[in-house]
């Protein structure tokens, strides 16, 4: 009797201690699983983290090199004439004639341009200033009967002078850097009227830190931030013939309104022609769409009747 208790006692001891290192195990092995996943945890992290940090540095360098390339980047303007059906401001392009005539023809060019595109969009014809305006240049012109050429007034017919001789004496008049042709700048420059806008009117006093050599002037807008063009708008520069004051805002808006419609004269023949594509064109569709209704009404309300008899 005695024997068969110690019996029972020894074999509950037995299988108790092989149940046990099964359930020591599964504890391990789910201690192990917590680890792996919150080692995936942070792997991931650790990745998403170096990802973001690169996309970040990656738009830091491209802003830089875009700077750099570009200058800073300009504001957004709302000029009135960008809208579908805008058409441009007139007196604003009168204006800028009068700042580019006055303040920017003496060291700028504009090849493309003659007296005569102005009339009908700043001036009339039977606006004497314009004659007057043409009639003060004089242009080389000739030969005449005798072979010589032969300078003579302007005229309407004649384009924008040039204010020097050739590329070299405009680079040693402007200490190295040729100054460009204005006809088709807000067409030629990134971002067009905006940048001739900030530049126009961006001149500042270098930052501390920047040193800006003799002869150069600090224009965050221009690549580089040294300009060799001055200053040229300054408030009250000009009296405007309408009265309008002439702040250096005011003649910037209105001089890259004459530069804007010098680029794209046509703009508001095109506008005005695509809109009346567009209506004739919307007439069409639905004269289209009518004809398609009435010629297939009757073959889409028809009804088959199939006679299974005969």
């Amino acid at each position: 009797m005695a024997g068969g208790v110690i019996h029972q006692f020894l074999r509950r001891k037995l299988q108790s201690q092989a149940t046990a290192p099964p359930l020591l195990s599964s504890l391990i092995l789910k201690k192990d699983d917590e680890v792996s996943t919150s080692m995936k945890s942070l792997r991931a992290l650790a990745l998403l983290g170096a990802g973001i940090s690169g996309l970040l540095s990656f738009g830091t360098i491209a802003s830089a090199a875009d700077e750099t390339e570009h200058g800073l980047e300009c504001p957004k303007y709302p000029w009135p004439h960008q809208g579908i059906l805008s058409s441009y401001d007139h007196a604003s392009i009168r204006r800028g004639h009068q700042v580019y005539q006055q303040v920017c023809s003496s060291c700028h060019s504009m090849s493309l341009i003659s007296y005569r595109d102005l009339v009908g969009v700043a001036y009339t014809e039977e606006d004497h200033a314009l004659l007057y305006m043409a009639a003060e240049i004089e242009v080389v012109d000739g030969p005449n009967d005798e072979g010589e050429m032969f300078t003579r007034p302007g005229k309407l017919s004649d384009r924008f002078p040039q204010p020097y001789a050739n590329e070299q004496a405009a680079r040693f008049a402007n200490g190295g850097a040729y100054p460009p042709d204005l006809s088709l700048v807000t067409k030629a420059r990134h971002n067009g009227q905006n940048y001739v806008f900030a530049l126009l009117t961006g001149y500042r006093d270098p930052p501390a830190g920047v040193s800006i050599r003799e002869g150069l002037h600090y224009n965050p807008y221009f690549p580089g931030g040294a300009i060799a063009m001055p200053q040229m708008l300054i408030d009250g520069a000009i009296e405007y013939e309408d009265g309008v004051p002439a702040t250096e805002a005011q003649m910037g808006k209105d001089v890259v309104s004459f530069l804007s419609w010098a680029a794209e004269p046509e703009m508001e023949e095109r506008k005005l022609m695509g809109f009346k594509w567009i209506f004739v064109l919307s007439l069409a569709l639905l004269q289209a769409a009518y004809y398609r209704r009435m010629k297939w009404s009757v073959l889409k309300s028809r009804k088959l009747v199939l006679d299974v008899v005969n």
